[in-house]
């Protein structure tokens, strides 16, 4: 049986205990970063929490400047067991977040896809304590199971040395199995990759894309129709759309967003807030 869903108003990030009634915990960090508490592990995905990108980026054309501040230091992030990201992206992988969190969290397992596992933004982790992801090739990292599966930033892209570039994780924890695609648009063959998983919740990019966009070298993702049929068509328990309000060139209208999906009656889907923990029970 599925797990329910319950949301639960707050005002910003907690990183107190996992309430004994919930099986699972799930805090967005903003754009695709995910905090995730289970009874046995705390893991951390895709986490941008720091303003690398605006520094990088300014006076550019886009100059990623934060629309929102940071919800939380992380440097006070603890007790972390896996630190998940997708790709190499600044925002999906970031060295000043790595930077911060790496010190206090000595036994975290560092897991990216093996095309970035020699990335620079590593520098502050212990090389043993770095795992490199590949496409199909299941991964267990004590109570936590991770099955990566190809994502398609706009096109599937493979290394020289036959890496996929972007992946998706499906993590099973405590029973429950979270999925979270990364940077991610549909491409043939996604749904039937992740059909012989029942999966409780999904972590959809949902800012879509476009030839401007791409032109200028920003890869796109799922629109929000696409990741609602996704989300049918995996039949996945329940989903969470993310990857707005971070940048302004790079996000999505959310009062047309959520009037779009009240419109089309589409149900246990919903985007995520800050404000908000998604419990699994």
């Amino acid at each position: 049986m599925a797990a329910s869903l319950k949301v639960v108003d707050q005002n910003g990030i907690t990183l107190a205990p996992l309430n004994a009634d919930a099986r699972a915990r799930a805090q967005w960090l903003g754009q695709a970063g995910f905090l995730i508490d289970t009874p046995s592990a705390r893991l951390i995905i895709d986490p941008y929490l720091s303003n690398s990108l605006g520094v990088k980026y300014t006076g550019t054309r886009f100059p990623h400047a934060r629309m929102i501040a940071a919800p939380v230091d992380p440097h006070g992030i603890r007790s972390l067991g896996v630190y998940l990201a997708t790709h190499h992206h600044g925002d999906h992988l970031d060295a000043d977040t790595v930077t911060a969190v790496a010190p206090h969290n000595p036994d975290c397992a560092f897991v990216v896809p093996a095309a970035s596992r020699s990335s620079a933004k590593l520098s502050a982790v212990p090389p043993d304590r770095i795992f490199g992801a590949d496409a199909f090739a299941p991964m267990n990292l004590g109570s936590v199971e991770i099955y990566p599966i190809p994502s398609a930033h706009e096109e599937l892209t493979i290394d020289g040395a036959g890496h996929h570039i972007f992946l998706g994780y499906l993590i099973s924890v405590d029973g429950l199995t979270i999925y979270h695609s990364g940077d991610c648009a549909p491409y043939e063959g996604l749904a039937e990759n992740l059909s012989s998983f029942k999966i409780d919740l999904a972590l959809l990019p949902v800012n879509g894309r476009d030839k401007e966009r791409r032109d200028a070298g920003i890869l796109g993702n799922f629109s929000l129709a696409e990741a609602v049929e996704l989300a049918r068509m995996a039949g996945f328990a329940h989903t969470i759309g993310h990857h707005f309000g971070m940048f302004d060139f790079n996000t999505i209208d959310v009062p047309e967003a959520e009037r779009w999906l009240s419109a089309k009656n589409v149900a246990d889907f919903q985007l995520a807030r800050m404000d908000r923990a998604y419990e699994l029970e």
